[in-house]
């Protein structure tokens, strides 16, 4: 039988140190501070001051602003007065962006409200700077200089949403310029050593939860951000198609029957093989109402004898090889007992 020896509980120094000199009252108690000492401590003039209910700084000097994020991070995660009995909440919105390193967003100093998300079940309040959000889902964290935060791309919509709320959008206190460069910047592939960046798909999830695809400045540049997604996979996918030496395919062509009734609108179209190729949907379609009209687009195709290659943005960073051969492969066999169609081929006004 074997068991493993419990660690002993960081002393109250050892404890200050990771948290910045941020303490809550059931950890000082644990560790046999009584509450009377606290409370002489924290008198005008004393060594220490209080930050939060039952958040202390052990210092004289004003809080920096991590200690100012940390001690609204230990007052929401605080359960009852047991030290060890907490519940889960994670650094979000802005301040969660300023610590990942985002350039669109303030830096620490000039964030003035800290917003904290956390069970729907807790009773908490705002307080101070702290604001507290509540959510339904299972909360996901990632440590960012020692302090729980949210995924990018939760943080990223509640930072626009909270910017939505306070109407600091419609103001125009934030442009367009600034909703580009944090969209931007929550999907960059990272450099080595820096913050995690999200995929697409997980931004545009986030922003459908948090109800911010309705908002026009925000769609406008999640478009944007699509669209230069798209052009850059269909770019790849055109040099996979090269070195097969096949013919280049149509981009973007309108397709109908010849009695005028539409058909879709494929991303490649081979019309001399009746074959089309289909990137991730995701990449243009951001709500349900979008998804059915291009899948219904999809499966017209199908119908009517064209052949459908589906191609996702992942597989062709991966595995361009396997790719590129399913490309020729669709090609040589080409669409099976296809209708006529009409194809028009819009020029392109970029």
């Amino acid at each position: 039988m074997s068991y493993q020896i419990p660690s002993p509980a960081p002393s109250l120094e050892e404890l200050a140190r990771r948290q910045q000199n941020v303490i809550t009252a059931s950890q000082l108690r644990a560790r046999g501070v009584p509450a009377r000492v606290v409370s002489g401590h924290c008198r005008r003039g004393g060594p220490w001051q209080r930050l939060l209910p039952r958040v202390y700084l052990l210092q004289e000097n004003a809080p920096t602003p991590e200690q100012r994020i940390w001690a609204a991070l230990l007052y929401a995660a605080q359960n009852g007065r047991e030290e060890g009995r907490r519940e889960g909440a994670v650094i979000t919105g802005a301040a969660a962006l300023a610590l990942y390193g985002f350039a669109a967003v303030p830096r620490l100093p000039a964030v003035t409200g800290v917003q904290v998300l956390v069970p729907r079940q807790r009773r908490l309040r705002d307080v101070g700077d702290v604001r507290i959000q509540r959510t339904e889902r299972e909360l996901q964290a990632r440590e960012v200089h020692g302090l729980a935060c949210a995924p990018v791309a939760r943080a990223v919509a509640d930072a626009l949403r909270e910017w939505t709320d306070e109407g600091a959008l419609d103001a125009g206190l934030f442009g367009p310029g600034l909703l580009r460069s944090v969209l931007r910047e929550a999907v960059a592939a990272p450099a080595a050593g820096e913050r995690s960046a999200c995929t697409l798909a997980e931004l545009v999830t986030e922003l459908r939860e948090a109800d911010l695809l309705g908002v026009p400045r925000i769609r406008a540049a999640l478009d944007e951000l699509l669209a230069a997604e798209r052009e850059s996979q269909l770019g790849r996918i055109a040099e996979l198609v090269d070195e097969q030496l096949l013919p280049a395919p149509l981009v973007g062509p309108e397709l109908r029957m010849r009695g005028g009734t539409f058909v879709a609108v494929p991303d490649l179209y081979w019309p001399q093989a009746a074959v089309a190729v289909e990137l991730d949907s995701g990449l243009r379609c951001v709500s349900e109402g979008e998804a059915a009209w291009v899948r219904t687009g999809q499966h017209r195709m199908e119908y009517l004898g064209v052949r459908v290659v589906y191609v996702s943005g992942d597989r062709v960073a991966a595995e361009p090889e396997a790719v590129a051969e399913e490309l020729r492969e669709a090609f040589v066999a080409g669409g099976v007992d296809v209708v006529e169609l009409l194809v028009t081929q819009w020029p392109d006004c970029g």
